[in-house]
């Protein structure tokens, strides 16, 4: 069979990427060259099994939990699938987390990529002409490897200098490096991307969308880190997904393609845009666990806090040549996907729910990004 390696695939950007491949069944997974994933992930506390489990049965569909650290692990499940493509999602993703404690971001992030590379390297080495020709390795990484923006500064593209901010962007620039020069040193077909900030469906809710969204309903307080004038580009989820399946199956060896959803804002407005939503879909009165709150109107809720050390103030990203070479653009502006985000999370409580039960505690942590 042949067979797509998905590291990671239990988390936010990597669930959807699997969902998006096998939504249609088989139809959808081999039209995109497929005919089985193999998921491989570690679970920790933002891996979610529930979130692939109407597919747990599927003949497509293969889960393995495990560590991209474990090299030998890896070759096997490379050689035993017949794996033509990897992409990589397994990541430690959160800047708070990485300023608290950079080490386990080193050792997956850096370390992890390093061995993952060895070994997709030593399968790719033992395949014949034409598979070895079809294979490639797709890294996914992040905006956040720049640096920060001023407001008059043109945004992020493939050609802008490296320049991180915080343990975490700092560990995916050194796993950029990585990639880079396992192609420039051993000719091993490798592509990166670097996205802008993603949200949408199954997102753990230490990110700020879903924290706002799962703290209003609870009726509690909304942090801001600062003054909330942070501005990102935000990405609808399932654009980034179709962006990296274009950049696998089209983008050029060895290149780097900038995916973005062309949608800049700052936190402040992204919070207000939920608490409209909110106030319009699940208005606080008719909300029983947030009716108590005091207040009438989500935005209300609202609480700014002390900013976090190093906090990037503008990031912006450049996608013309994923668009030119890939043909891919978003299909989601970010009001029709911030409305889609904000209905999931409240048709999909249980969700929620079962994240709240692993003892996550929302309230001591702001909001990243």
């Amino acid at each position: 069979m042949n067979s797509i390696l998905v590291t990671g695939g239990c988390g936010f950007i990597g669930s959807n990427f699997i969902r998006f491949l096998l939504r249609d069944n088989a139809a959808s997974l081999s039209e995109s060259g497929f005919d089985r994933i193999v998921n491989l992930d570690m679970l920790t506390y933002a891996g979610n099994l529930s979130n692939l489990s109407e597919f747990e049965s599927s003949e497509m569909y293969r889960f393995v939990h495990g560590n991209i650290l474990d090299q030998e692990l890896v070759e096997s499940l490379l050689s035993e699938n017949s794996v033509s493509a990897i992409v990589h999602f397994a990541a430690e993703s959160h800047v708070d987390r990485s300023i608290d404690g950079p080490e386990p971001f080193v050792q997956t992030n850096v370390v992890g990529t390093l061995r993952l590379l060895q070994a997709a390297k030593n399968h790719w080495e033992q395949l014949h002409n034409e598979e070895k020709n079809a294979f490639r390795f797709l890294h996914v990484s992040t905006d956040e490897v720049y640096g920060t923006l001023t407001a008059e500064d043109p945004a992020f593209c493939e050609t802008t200098s490296y320049a991180p901010n915080s343990p975490y962007s700092a560990s995916k620039a050194s796993s950029d490096f990585l990639v880079r020069s396992y192609f420039h040193t051993y000719g091993f077909p490798v592509v990166t991307t670097n996205c802008s900030n993603n949200y949408g469906p199954y997102q753990f809710p230490e990110k700020l969308i879903p924290l706002v969204v799962l703290n209003a309903l609870e009726g509690n307080p909304l942090p801001i880190y600062g003054d909330g004038k942070q501005i990102r580009d935000w990405l609808y989820v399932e654009d980034h997904c179709t962006g990296i399946l274009s950049a696998l199956k089209k983008g050029k060896l060895g290149e780097t393609y900038c995916i973005g959803g062309r949608s800049e804002m700052e936190n402040i407005q992204i919070v207000r845009r939920i608490c409209g939503l909110l106030d319009e879909l699940r208005p606080i009165a008719e909300n029983e666990q947030a009716k108590d709150s005091g207040h009438s109107r989500y935005e209300d809720l609202i609480t700014y806090v002390t900013d976090r050390p190093g906090h990037d103030r503008r990031y912006a990203i450049n996608s013309d040549r994923i668009e030119a070479e890939c043909g891919w653009s978003p299909a989601e502006t970010f009001d029709t996907g911030i409305r889609k985000t904000v209905e999931w999370y409240l048709k999909n409580s249980d969700w929620s729910s079962e994240i709240a039960e692993k003892k996550y505690t929302r309230e001591r942590l702001g909001l990243e990004n």
